[in-house]
């Protein structure tokens, strides 16, 4: 077998990275179209932050006069075309109305709470949803498949924010083995992370099951346990890398939700994570942040995305082979025109 010259791999990565910087182009509509959304939700909520922030006791010329100074009694389009400018030409999310902070830097102070648990939620995921899959796979429609089914069909029927106050209940006021809320040390981010993965450990579950059913049919299975290699073998040399790419686009996705639910859990847990500080915007009607960190998990999901599709790059072999033939087409074309 003829190993790619450098020449060539160089090609392909060239087109990786145009690939590459063609989606993060696309992230630009994307982003645009969640801004005028949720800029569009936040201006016909209910409420008058002005008013918020004076209090019962202001007068109504008091609150008209607050709201000119704040911008808020401009028309619709002015105010979105100012946000867009704001955000797209000059990268600013804008100021809390009642923090007299900027917005990005109160996310950025809150990021690696979020993130962590993120993180150790897609660990969990990966580590307990992917073996949970191959186990009911192996065994099907025997004791260890119905367990685990039935294990993935509670985690995406349990909500969330319930999961984690049942949670608190048995093993931080019942037992007292965990803390039920806050942050220090690894200990406190155990219960939120076990409440917020549980979902996303079960759809790994379901997706894993599936995907491995449908490669351990194959031909080539076949054909390896007929050369006599071991099940093991068989299953984590031949049959996982197959069924890899569904598996991957389950783990992005559930990135995403990860951090779609630590705005739940960070507050059932007290967590001054992104999650919370969105939520306590809300309800507070301090728009700006909400709006900033709306737009900030959609870019963060927006690049897990796309790692995720980089990464199919390198699993599957089918999308390489296309990679390199776009390279070889270019530099035919090249010649030609040359």
């Amino acid at each position: 077998m003829r190993l790619p010259s450098f020449r060539e791999r160089k090609g392909v990565f060239i087109l990786m990275w145009k690939y590459i910087i063609k989606r993060l182009l696309w992230m630009i509509p994307v982003l645009l179209g969640i801004s005028i959304v949720i800029f569009t939700i936040m201006y016909f909520c209910p409420g008058d932050p002005a008013a918020s922030i004076l209090g019962n006791s202001a007068t109504p010329a008091a609150i008209a006069e607050k709201r000119a100074e704040m911008g808020l009694d401009q028309p619709y389009m002015v105010r979105l075309l100012s946000y867009l400018n704001q955000v797209f030409l000059h990268f600013d999310l804008g100021d809390s109305y009642f923090q007299n902070q900027s917005v990005m830097s109160g996310i950025l102070y809150r990021l690696p709470y979020t993130a962590t648990i993120a993180f150790i939620c897609i660990l969990l995921q990966i580590v307990i949803g992917t073996p949970l899959g191959i186990t009911a796979a192996v065994h099907q429609n025997g004791l260890a498949d119905r367990i685990c089914m039935v294990i993935a069909l509670a985690g995406v029927s349990i909500p969330g924010f319930w999961l984690a106050m049942m949670l608190v209940l048995f093993f931080a006021v019942k037992l007292g083995w965990l803390p039920p809320y806050g942050v220090g040390g690894l200990q406190y981010f155990i219960l939120p992370c076990v409440a917020n993965a549980f979902a996303g450990i079960a759809s790994q579950a379901r997706q894993t099951r599936s995907s491995m059913l449908e490669v351990i049919r194959s031909d080539y299975i076949v054909t390896a346990r007929a050369k006599g290699l071991s099940e093991r073998e068989i299953l984590y040399k031949h049959a996982l890398p197959n069924a890899l790419i569904p598996i991957i686009t389950v783990v992005g996705n559930g990135m995403g939700m990860m951090l779609g639910g630590t705005v739940v859990i960070e507050s059932v847990f007290s967590i001054p994570g992104i999650g919370m500080y969105t939520t306590s915007a809300i309800n507070n009607r301090d728009y700006p942040i909400v709006m900033g960190g709306v737009l900030f998990l959609g870019a963060l999901f927006s690049l897990i995305m796309l790692l995720v599709d980089v990464i199919y790059a390198y699993v599957d072999p089918r999308i390489k082979a296309q990679y390199e033939g776009q390279q070889k087409s270019w530099r035919r074309r090249k010649k030609a025109n040359g």
